[in-house]
């Protein structure tokens, strides 16, 4: 299965944080799964770190895209179809970066992990 990680998610995973649930926790160490990171996710951990309103586990330079890809994450670039998918949700929703993940993991056949119930008035598959 193809999962995106929500941006909570993947930096409660790095962290070993309580908060991340058993099945979000499972799925991501299932390694017949494959884990992707949106880079609208490190846009915003770039926004929110640089803003104090966001810590990370590790400086944003050693973490994006290096620590996460050398403990088997993928990066998710941004395309005009998920933009073009971006521009045609309804506004079930209005954050900015959770909005493209629904738009990617529709476009590209992702499950989302996170725990924003908003996802689901979207139909995305979501795992938490």
């Amino acid at each position: 299965m193809k999962l995106l990680l929500d941006t909570h998610a993947v930096l409660w995973f790095l962290e070993g944080a309580p908060q991340l649930s058993e099945a979000a926790r499972s799925a991501v160490e299932d390694e017949g799964n494959e884990c992707w990171v949106s880079m609208a996710s490190g846009w915003e951990m770039a926004i929110k770190s640089q803003m104090g309103k966001l810590r990370l586990p590790l400086p944003f330079e050693g973490l994006f895209p290096g620590a996460l890809e050398s403990r088997g994450f993928s990066i998710l670039p941004v395309h005009a179809g998920h933009l073009h998918r971006y521009h045609a949700l309804p506004l079930h929703h209005r954050d900015p970066f959770d909005r493209l993940l629904v738009a990617q993991a529709l476009a590209d056949a992702f499950a989302v992990v996170g725990n924003d119930a908003a996802f689901d008035a979207y139909g995305v598959t979501r795992i938490w």
